[in-house]
């Protein structure tokens, strides 16, 4: 019998890694997805005994949803600028809170536990637990959402007064204010990035901090030459989970929902839904190829 080459086994390690998802996309997510297509190209009608007809349309649904639906291209344009005003925020927050937990100090266990727990109170199975009266979070994440909406200490102007002192411009100290009183929802937003960026930056091997300390480099250039280069490709990978993270709770998916299960309008919604999902895929394939091309890769 023969052996199998390394590149062979890798080959199949990653197709044991994936074959989860295939098992769950061909039995679970398949069927449906083909089911949309079909629908997006058709009217479909409920029957008063049970089940649905559908009548071809072609390319009706679409018409509708980009030039007679009053509110999907606005929505869709909405989500589209906060997407773009919030992933620079989430990732920065990101990078600087992993940098700071992968130093040593006491108690630091507790303190990435601190920096998830908004994740796990935000998921859906803890949300759906609350909503059917299956536990009752008490002092949860929405009194915090109140508590950092008040904001006591903080005064905007005195912060825009010293950026501008400081000779930045002024897109870019409504930017900074912006971040900090929305620093709740950034932090509801970043429990898995923050996760991602300390497993790359643990990955780097510590004889390079140990040659630029010889080498008499600064902690400024170390991060910027050492630091920052290698955890580079799994900025494209945050950059690429953020931006579909910000899509999931979207105004435009409660639209699509309320579209389908509301109004009636299945057709509708599914051709809303492969608009939506166009539109993504456009701006992953755009922002993987400006970004894959600054990425270092170690071998």
């Amino acid at each position: 019998m023969k052996r199998l080459t390394l590149s062979q086994k890798r080959s199949l390690l990653g197709i044991l890694f994936i074959l989860p998802w295939l098992l769950g996309f061909v039995f679970l997510f398949a069927t449906p997805l083909f089911q949309s297509i079909h629908f997006s190209f058709s009217d479909m009608k409920i029957s008063p005994g049970g089940g649905y007809t559908l009548d071809f349309i072609g390319w009706g649904n679409f018409k509708n949803a980009l030039s007679v639906d009053p509110n999907f291209n606005r929505i869709l344009t909405q989500s589209l600028s906060e997407m773009a005003w919030n992933v620079p925020m989430i990732l920065f927050f990101s990078l600087f809170t992993a940098a700071l937990l992968n130093t040593k100090f006491v108690g630091r266990p507790f303190a990435r536990a601190i920096f998830f727990l908004p994740v796990i109170l935000a998921s859906g199975a803890i949300a759906a637990a609350q909503t059917s009266g299956l536990i009752q979070l008490t002092g949860s994440s929405e009194i915090a959402k109140e508590l950092g909406q008040q904001q006591n200490g903080f005064d905007p102007l005195s912060l825009a007064f010293t950026l501008s002192d400081a000779g930045l411009p002024m897109w870019f100290i409504e930017y900074i204010i912006s971040a900090v009183q929305r620093i709740y929802e950034i932090i509801k937003s970043s429990g898995v990035q923050i996760l991602i960026f300390l497993a790359a930056l643990q990955s780097v091997p510590i004889s390079m901090y140990e040659v630029a300390k010889m080498e008499g480099a600064t902690a400024y250039e170390t991060f910027w030459k050492i630091t920052f280069p290698m955890v580079s490709p799994l900025i494209l990978t945050n950059i690429i989970y953020t931006i579909i993270d910000s899509f999931t709770n979207s105004q435009v998916t409660t639209t699509i929902y309320s579209t389908a299960f509301q109004a009636q309008n299945f057709g509708l919604s599914a051709a809303m839904s492969w608009i939506y999902t166009a539109v993504i895929s456009v701006v992953l394939i755009i922002v993987g190829i400006l970004v894959s091309r600054k990425v270092f890769y170690y071998n």
